[in-house]
């Protein structure tokens, strides 16, 4: 008995031997699969020997929960949204991507965690690597070297940790020791806070399209749940992850490449879960977690859309691309949803999810945080909302050759995320209730729906006058 992870290992050594066209419905049946087991084994806590250790693979609690869910969703979206792929590789390194994922956040111990945090940077790496291009060589290089300096901060930590203690079991982490110091910035790096950001939207970009989808969803949302676990209070992440919040946005403003500005994103959003992370309170940490889950999916569904743009039209920048909007409806209605819901719009996920950092930072009288998060969301709208979809979709046309078509299965993918958007948005208390902590917030108030709109307008004035 073992972790639900061993589901998406053994269904990947079972796709490694079957034909791919028998393969493929597999790995629509392995999160599934994973969940269902996951029901069998709840009540458990599952562990082997190991040398003179014993390795926890499987620890459930509130908190692993929402994010065992969330990446069993996405996994299932991102291999739908593969369907038509022909390389067997672009199914099997996700597929053990997300394996080593859903393995880490199920760790009791940190040798445990140790083991499935490089094992995501292995995988992660691979993924990159696979989409063949020379660009994608080097930058899938520079990304294992930052995540193996990572993995030794983060080994070195527990060493020290060891030698202090004599065991890994799971314990209370400060930034005031050196094992602390160490762990942390291990998650840091994996998280992609500044100074530590520059592998991620180095690297994403460079994956075939369907890969950047499983990019998006696992490493930074992993680092946010250990922060969770072992640092929730710390006030240098309030810091960080504000500082964190600005820093993606204004750097998506600087650039054309369409993965490129969304991976800046994903380093602003993760820096409100970050920020949410050293608030340290029930809301706070609801937040971030509730935040973590929706942006797993409204990231997703992002990278999906400008991923049928990319395949469609074969360019990624933003000024080589126009007027797709009479020819792929569709696909600007997808993206909308992403995008408004990243924006936190209301009617959709992110409004009920990234307000409730805003609001545990205003909670706790702290300003300068709930100023720089409010900046953040009214930059994420500009460049997200309003440049994006205005270049690709309505600037004038670029594209003269002839369009190929999307495939079914792109779309249907790109129905069920935005689908999951609009239910959030429209029923929080489907999120609220698997969340950590008791949830008494609700979002859909006079004052904070006046609010968002107000940003929202500032947004357009500010993109029209540019």
């Amino acid at each position: 008995m073992v972790s639900p992870f061993i589901v998406f290992f053994i269904a990947a050594f079972i796709y490694i031997l079957l034909p791919r066209k028998l393969g493929k419905p597999l790995l629509l049946l392995a999160p599934a699969l994973s969940f269902i087991y996951f029901l069998k084994i709840k009540d458990s806590v599952l562990s082997v020997g190991f040398l003179k250790e014993k390795l926890i693979l499987f620890s459930p609690d509130s908190l692993n929960l929402p994010f065992f869910i969330v990446f069993l969703v996405i996994s299932f979206l991102g291999f739908l949204y593969n369907y038509h792929e022909t390389d067997k590789k672009e199914d099997i390194f996700p597929l053990l991507y997300a394996c080593s994922a859903i393995g880490l956040i199920f760790a009791g111990d940190f040798l445990t965690l140790f083991f499935f945090w490089e094992l995501m940077a292995l995988f992660s790496t691979l993924i990159i690597w696979n989409s063949k291009k020379d660009s994608s060589q080097r930058a899938g290089l520079r990304y294992l070297i930052i995540h193996l300096i990572g993995g030794f901060l983060l080994f070195s930590g527990l060493m020290v940790l060891y030698k202090n203690y004599g065991d890994f079991t799971f314990k209370s982490l400060t930034s005031d020791n050196l094992h602390g110091i160490l762990i942390l910035l291990g998650f840091l790096i994996n998280a992609a806070v500044p100074p530590f950001s520059a592998w991620l939207p180095d690297s994403y970009p460079e994956s075939k399209i369907g890969g950047s989808v499983f990019l998006s969803a696992f490493t930074t949302k992993s680092a946010v749940y250990v922060l969770a676990k072992f640092f929730a209070g710390s006030e240098i992440l309030v810091l960080l992850g504000s500082v964190m919040a600005v820093y993606g946005v204004i750097y998506a403003f600087l650039v054309l490449d369409m993965r490129r500005l969304l991976s800046y994103h994903i380093i602003s959003q993760v820096g409100f879960m970050v920020t949410g992370v050293g608030l340290g309170t029930k809301l706070s940490i609801n937040g971030a977690v509730s935040h973590a889950f929706t942006h797993i999916i409204y990231k997703g569904l992002l990278f999906m859309s400008v991923g049928a743009v990319i395949y469609t039209t074969g360019r990624e920048r933003l000024n080589e691309l126009g007027g797709l909007i009479k020819k792929h409806k569709e696909i600007f209605f997808y993206y909308i949803i992403g995008a408004l819901s990243i924006s936190g719009a209301p009617l959709l996920s992110g409004f009920v999810s990234k307000s409730m950092t805003i609001t545990a930072s205003s909670e706790e009288h702290n300003i300068i945080a709930w100023l720089m998060l409010n900046i953040a969301s009214t930059g994420t709208f500009i460049s997200v909302a309003l440049k994006l979809p205005y270049l690709a979709f309505f600037d004038q046309d670029k594209t003269e050759e002839r369009l190929k078509t999307v495939p079914v299965n792109m779309k249907l993918s790109m129905l069920l995320a935005s689908a999951i958007c609009i239910i959030i948005g429209l029923f929080p208390d489907l999120l609220y209730r698997i969340l950590p902590y008791e949830v008494n917030y609700r979002p859909y108030t006079a004052e904070h729906l006046i609010f968002v709109l107000e940003l929202f307008c500032g947004g357009l004035l500010a993109f029209m006058l540019y």
